[in-house]
């Protein structure tokens, strides 16, 4: 059986299968968002809760089926609409989820199923558990172990800076089930967020309110077998494979994050007195801004010719190509936006700290180092694309 998902939807549109939560006469996208109602404090639960009812979940795979792969331009408006409204916490559990924790949920095992469906639904959350204590970026150091025998599972070990953890009900964890750093020795399990021996704190970070950022620790939790999601040695493997559609997800939302801030930053200069005239009528400051907007219509170009790569074809190069390029161009559009912006980027909530919290993009889902490493690594083919 290939490490690709085992567990199938029925796809959306077909006799007695509605996207899950869109209810009777309720198709996917029949209200403008599905998030009008919401206060732009909501955090990601809830917001994950309004884009299931509105059937904006299912909508973004083909078919309404997450096993399927992603439809780029449908995910892309999901972002850019999450993004417009909330905050760059609340954004960041629905990107992980969506592009990677629910995917990921598709390799099998009854409880992945129902929570997957629930999940669909928006009455779940999944937190995806990788990165470890101590470990980082580093997947193959990390100490979460999973004792696996005919009777059950035990998983032990602990998960520090976790997306959705403060509010999930279902942890997918990533577990060491041998000793080594070979890439066969990791398996997922996925762990009621309410199992006996599970506690969860908060992160010491106001960066990502609205997140449910938290560190896990597994205090020997025993589960049945069945809670195994995909086969045992292939975590790591499908892990690879479905941080590509992650990436692909974090360069739509920074291009959608790029462009708000853009917006914005010309509104300020536009009506920011100077002289005879505005901020705006300076050249010079026309010419920065033109900079970073030259960027960004870049990246939104690199993600059109890459998108569906790595969409369709879990294109590991392209992926990295497209998150290399994100966390360069959202640093650098936010840094000279909040500088545009003098003074008022320092107001709460303002451009400066809009830039503290981007630096997620160098960060979450492998540091740009890394990421150019890979990019590196396949610098063959790359090459053999460009003309010549």
């Amino acid at each position: 059986m290939s490490d690709q998902a085992v567990l199938r939807l029925a796809p959306a549109g077909t006799a007695g299968s509605a996207p899950p939560g869109a209810g009777p006469g309720k198709a996917a996208g029949a209200t403008a968002t599905g998030l009008d109602a919401l206060p732009p404090e909501a955090d990601g639960r809830r917001i994950w809760a309004a884009l299931g009812d509105a059937g904006r979940l299912a909508a973004v795979y083909r078919g309404g089926d997450p096993a399927s792969g992603v439809l780029p331009d449908t995910l892309g408006r999901l972002m850019t609409d999450v993004d417009a409204r909330f905050g760059i916490g609340a954004t960041l559990s629905v990107c992980v989820q969506i592009s990677t924790a629910l995917p990921l949920l598709t390799l099998g095992g009854d409880p992945a199923g129902r929570a997957l469906r629930d999940a669909l639904a928006g009455h779940a959350v999944v937190a995806l558990a990788a990165s470890d204590e101590g470990s980082g970026a580093d997947l193959a150091g990390l100490g979460t172990t999973v004792a696996v025998d005919d009777d059950g599972v035990t998983v032990t070990g602990t998960k520090r800076w976790i997306t959705g953890a403060l509010y999930a009900d279902h942890l997918l964890v990533l577990a060491r089930h041998r000793d080594g750093r070979h890439f066969t020795s990791f398996t997922w399990v996925l762990v009621p967020a309410g199992a006996p021996g599970v506690t969860v704190e908060p992160a010491d970070t106001p960066l990502f309110d609205g997140s449910g950022t938290g560190h896990i620790r597994l205090d020997e939790v025993r589960l049945p077998r069945e809670h195994l999601v995909g086969r045992v040695g292939r975590g790591m493997t499908s892990f690879a494979t479905h941080i590509a559609v992650e990436r692909l997800t974090g360069t739509l939302w920074g291009v959608a994050l790029c462009t708000r801030t853009l917006r914005r930053t010309k509104e300020y200069l536009q009506g920011r007195a100077y002289g005879d005239g505005t901020l705006w009528q300076l050249e010079s400051i026309r010419q920065r801004f033109a900079a970073v907007l030259l960027r960004t219509h870049e990246l939104a170009a690199l993600v059109d010719r890459l998108g569906e790569r790595v969409a369709g074809r879990h294109d590991t190069a392209a992926a990295a190509l497209l998150k290399a390029s994100a966390a360069r161009t959202v640093a650098s559009v936010l840094a000279e936006c909040a500088q545009l912006q003098g003074a008022e980027g320092f107001a709460a909530g303002g451009a400066q700290w809009t830039r503290a919290q981007a630096a997620l993009w160098g960060i979450g889902g492998g540091t740009t180092e890394i990421v150019l490493t890979a990019v590196a690594g396949s610098a063959d083919s790359l090459l053999a694309e460009l003309p010549s």
